[in-house]
């Protein structure tokens, strides 16, 4: 991956545009960006991450001030980043999330992040991706990095690459599991692990269902009374032979059941077919009486049902004329009603001065054209408040508006002099505020240092006592190995007093065999059992481990305080004296810093008031004169609408006075006329109606209507007559039916003993129901005691089966887990760690030999750790002036500079395999050149010099002069006297 050019707009210091153009460094391979301290050194690298990834490595736990504090509220904010990445050129541009001026009504809004990703084809260029989270997806794709790699192989940012090398193992653990995807190994033994708790289980499961199995056997065996005399055994070969003789003496029982349940079928059957022939018999003359008497009861029913037949048919002629009748009674009512209805309408329009002989047509019809013209002149009488206060609002609106334009006409001739007094003490602020960065570098680095030597003071008094606690548990440890190896020498004596004590006459001695003992041995001390030796070896081992912790604290602590003493390098009160100095003169350009930011922000709120009152201003003046002419339309449109409705009021108080009594006039008017008209209507159909039923009843066979009205039955009442009188004629017929084939079955007869039958027929079932309850009990069980015997054989197979499969997944999820038989008790995602550690530190020893002059080398340790840490993430340093190891935490600043650098670069190198081959030809490596001696900054620009190396460009980070000097290329970021940042790119030939 190779970086061309950077623009940076309204990001960070910079508010103009801004270029760093970093093909121009081809030929050097290695340019310096310097420039003083707050300028923006490092905000060029997070313009890159931030356009990569949308993140930025120094505000990871903090607020994201990414758009430049510079910046007006109009102003954009971008970045966009060009470069290489295998054969494709592509060309990613973000924004953050920012506020701006609304496009409408005035105000702020929120501007969205945005990001945009193109690829260069040909000339053109060509979008791939236009939304935050597609640029992100096809970035990583391409990439093959993710922000945490990238910054860690690409990004060497400030305060970040030496993390690596000082953390503790679980910190380097977590920081490899992210860079290396190793994850999975953890899921590997948690899987195995689970099987192996699967396994046990299984086992166990299986163990007891042998048993259980074996118990129910024996219990089914009591229950049935088939264990023989002495067959009670304990161990489990006797007692599968004990329900193996049970089984033969069930099948033996099954089948003689199985021969007495057929004896007491036959039996059974010849009982119950006895007994339906006489049940029949004595049924069929039961039914023969009851059929005599029903014959009898119907036939008596005649007459009555004879009635039934003349009066529905009676009924049927006169529902012919219902329709008729019904129809002449609903229209000489509908005619009443009428008649009613017409007299109180005539009474009510005479009342209201009305006369008999009225033309109700011609008064309707003019009182129509009357309302039609008033009622527009009632909408007009009734909206005249409205208006007239309508156009007072707008007189005063006018005046006022007229009033406001000459105050902003006012109030604008006064900006420009405050703007005038803000520049010149923002001028003033600014020089005064200049010093702030670098007074802020400087109390911040003796700060560290006096805290540095309050921990040295802090850790003096614990290290003498952490000494004093391993000298005490050492003692205690020699101690407790002293006492065993007295215990074990008494248990050698006392073996003779041991056996001799478990002598027996007549029994033979376990050592010589001889079965008289004359003279066995006695006891000289207080005999040591097994329980004695093993509470003195318990007591042992925790005293060692107890020494080995204690030296362990002991040792940390002896190099806690010997990196607080360098880290210090003074004496507290001098320390002090010089952070009081530096505060004080810090505290003043913080001062100054505050006012600048204050006054800044007065001037851009007095700019934006400035165009917000020029625009408000002739917004105003154009409302006001808009106003003026609504106004005069207003007046005019008011005059026209009060002329129409004086005219339309006539004599009355308003117009819809004049409206409200037309309408009820011309209603009294319509109501009178529809009245007279239905009446007619409903006189003639009443007539029609009476001559109608009138010569329908004539016609009929009835004498008069109230014949027919007599006559007439409901439709529930007919359809019940009807179904009693077929009811009765089916049912005579089936009666006399069923009696003749009785009488000729019946014959014959004779009467029956039913009970007796009965109870033979019962005495053979019950015999037959306890036969088949035997034969039943029986076949379960020898079936149950078959199937149980089958399946005890399998349960004691399936044990052995389990057991071997158990054996194998606990060793192997045992040794992934790091438990016994693992030695190194590494788990295997450590394991695959370690193996990657191992790479990194053999890779970062080929710069840190060059670049400390030989003096150290990096060393994977893979000692246990204590207390169940991760064991094989370790590093130490090997001085070769002691030919000892070292923790990297005793280098000092810039001896770990050049360590975290190399293994920063190894581990680059590493990763970067790791990541399908990627090839790096850009690097950035942020500060930390400034705690290096003159000889060992050499060393280092030595190294950074090799990386270039096949067309490599390096871009370093600092402020020392000796770089300025080494390097001629440079980037230089320089603060204006506005406040913003901008960047210089310098570009020299090396000398030859």
């Amino acid at each position: 991956m190779k970086l061309h050019r950077l623009d940076l707009t309204g990001f960070g210091p910079f508010r103009e545009h801004q270029r760093v153009d970093f093909d121009a460094f081809d030929g050097d391979g290695v340019f310096l960006i310097s420039g003083r301290t707050g300028a923006g050194k490092s905000s060029i690298l997070d313009g890159v991450s931030f356009a990569l990834y949308g993140t930025v490595p120094r505000y990871e736990g903090g607020e994201r001030r990414l758009r430049s504090d510079h910046s007006f509220l109009g102003d954009p904010t971008e970045v966009r980043l060009e470069f290489t990445a295998g054969e494709r050129r592509l060309r990613v541009t973000r924004a953050p999330e920012y506020d701006r001026p609304a496009k409408r009504g005035g105000g702020l809004t929120t501007e969205p992040q945005r990001a945009e990703l193109e690829e260069l084809v040909g000339d053109t260029w060509i979008g791939r991706a236009a939304k935050p989270r597609e640029v992100a997806l096809l970035l990583d794709e391409i990439l093959g990095l993710n922000a945490q790699q990238f910054q860690q192989v690409i990004l060497l940012a400030q305060n970040r690459f030496s993390r690596f090398l000082l953390a503790t193992a679980a910190e380097r653990q977590t920081l490899l599991r992210t860079l290396f995807g190793s994850r999975r190994f953890e899921k590997y033994r948690d899987d195995l692990e689970q099987r192996r708790k699967d396994a046990q289980r299984s086992l166990d499961t299986a163990g007891e269902h042998a048993r259980t199995l074996l118990d129910l056997a024996e219990r089914l065996i009591d229950q049935q009374g088939l264990r023989g005399d002495g067959e009670a055994a304990d161990d489990l070969a006797a007692r599968r032979a004990a329900v193996t003789l049970a089984g033969q003496r069930a099948s033996y029982r099954l089948d003689t059941r199985t021969r007495e349940r057929a004896v007491a079928e036959e039996t059974a059957v010849a009982a119950e077919r006895a007994l339906a022939d006489a049940t029949a018999q004595a049924e069929r003359l039961t039914q023969l009486a009851a059929a005599r008497a029903e014959l009898a009861d119907r036939e008596a029913d005649a007459p009555r049902i004879a009635e039934d037949k003349e009066r529905l048919t009676h009924a049927r002629a006169a529902e012919a004329l219902r329709a008729p009748i019904d129809t002449a009674a609903r229209a000489q009512q509908a005619r009443d009603e009428a008649v009613e209805a017409e007299r109180g309408a005539r009474d009510e329009w005479e009342t209201g001065g009305g006369a008999a002989g009225d033309d109700l047509h011609a008064i309707i019809d003019a009182l129509t054209g009357d309302l039609a013209l008033w009622a527009a002149a009632a909408e007009q009488e009734a909206a005249l408040p409205a208006a007239e206060a309508a156009l007072s609002t707008i007189e005063r609106a006018v005046a006022a508006g007229t009033a406001q334009v000459a105050e902003l006409d006012a109030q604008q001739a006064l900006l420009p002099a405050e703007r005038e007094r803000i520049d010149r003490e923002l001028g003033d602020a600014r020089v005064r505020a200049a010093r702030a960065g670098d007074l802020r570098a400087e109390c911040q680095a003796v700060e560290l240092r006096r805290a540095a030597a309050e921990q040295a003071a802090a850790l003096a008094p614990i290290a003498s006592r952490a000494e004093a606690d391993h000298a005490i548990a050492s003692a205690a440890s020699a101690e407790a190995a002293t006492t065993v190896t007295v215990l074990l020498q008494q248990r050698l004596r006392g073996h003779a007093a041991e056996l001799a004590a478990r002598l027996v006459d007549g029994e033979p001695c376990a050592v010589c065999g001889a079965t008289a003992h004359p003279h066995p041995a006695e006891a000289t001390d207080a005999p040591v059992t097994d329980d004695d030796l093993t509470a003195a070896e318990e007591a042992r081992d925790r005293a060692a481990e107890h020494a080995r912790r204690v030296g362990e604290e002991a040792r940390a602590a002896r190099d806690a305080l010997t990196e607080a003493l360098a880290r210090a390098g003074d004496d507290l009160d001098s320390l002090d004296a010089a952070l009081t100095d530096l505060r004080g003169r810090l505290a003043a350009a913080e001062v100054a810093q505050d006012a600048v930011a204050m006054l800044e922000r007065q001037r851009t709120e007095l700019d934006d008031l400035a165009v917000t009152a020029a625009a408000e201003r002739d917004a105003l003046r154009a409302r006001v004169e808009e106003e003026a002419r609504l106004l005069a339309a207003e007046r005019a449109t008011l005059h026209a609408q009060r002329a129409q409705v004086e005219a339309a009021r006539g004599g009355h108080a308003s117009v819809a006075e004049r409206v409200a009594e037309a309408t009820a006039r011309r209603d009294r008017a319509r109501t009178c006329l529809a009245a007279q008209e239905q009446l007619a209507e409903r006189t003639r159909a009443a007539d029609a109606a009476v001559r109608d039923r009138d010569e329908r009843v004539t016609a009929s066979a009835f004498a008069d209507v109230d014949a027919v009205t007599a006559a007439l039955l409901g439709a529930t009442e007919q359809d019940a007559l009807d179904e009693r009188i077929v009811a009765h004629a089916q049912a005579l017929g089936a009666v006399r039916a069923r009696l003749l084939d009785l009488e000729l079955a019946t014959v014959d007869a004779t009467d029956v003993d039913l009970p007796a039958a009965q109870a033979a027929r019962d005495q053979a079932a019950a015999a037959f129901t306890a036969a088949i309850e035997a034969e039943r009990d029986a076949r379960a069980a020898a079936h149950q005691l078959d199937d149980l015997l089958r399946r005890i054989d399998d349960a004691y197979a399936e044990v052995a089966a389990v057991a071997d499969d158990a054996d194998v997944v606990t060793r192997l999820a045992d040794t992934v887990a790091g438990r016994a038989p693992n030695t190194m008790k590494m788990d295997l995602e450590t394991f695959v760690l370690a193996a990657e550690l191992e790479e990194i530190v053999a890779a970062a020893n080929l710069r840190l030999t060059e670049m400390s002059a030989g003096r150290y080398t990096l060393h994977h340790s893979d000692a246990k750790a204590s207390h169940g840490r991760a064991s094989g993430l370790g590093i130490d340093v090997l001085d070769a002036h002691t030919g000892r190891l070292r923790s990297p935490q005793s280098l000092s600043g810039g001896e770990t500079f050049l360590a975290s650098l190399a293994l920063a670069l190894g581990l680059a190198e590493v990763v970067t395999n790791r990541a399908g081959g990627l090839r790096l030809d850009t690097l950035f490596v942020d500060e930390g050149f400034g705690s290096l001696d003159p000889e060992t900054l050499d060393l280092a620009m030595r190294t950074l010099d090799e990386l270039r190396a096949g067309g490599r460009t390096v871009g370093v980070i600092s402020h020392v002069e000796a770089m300025k000097e080494q390097l001629p290329a440079q980037v230089l970021v320089e603060t204006t006297p506005e406040g913003p940042s901008i960047i210089r790119q310098d570009v020299t030939a090396p000398v030859a």
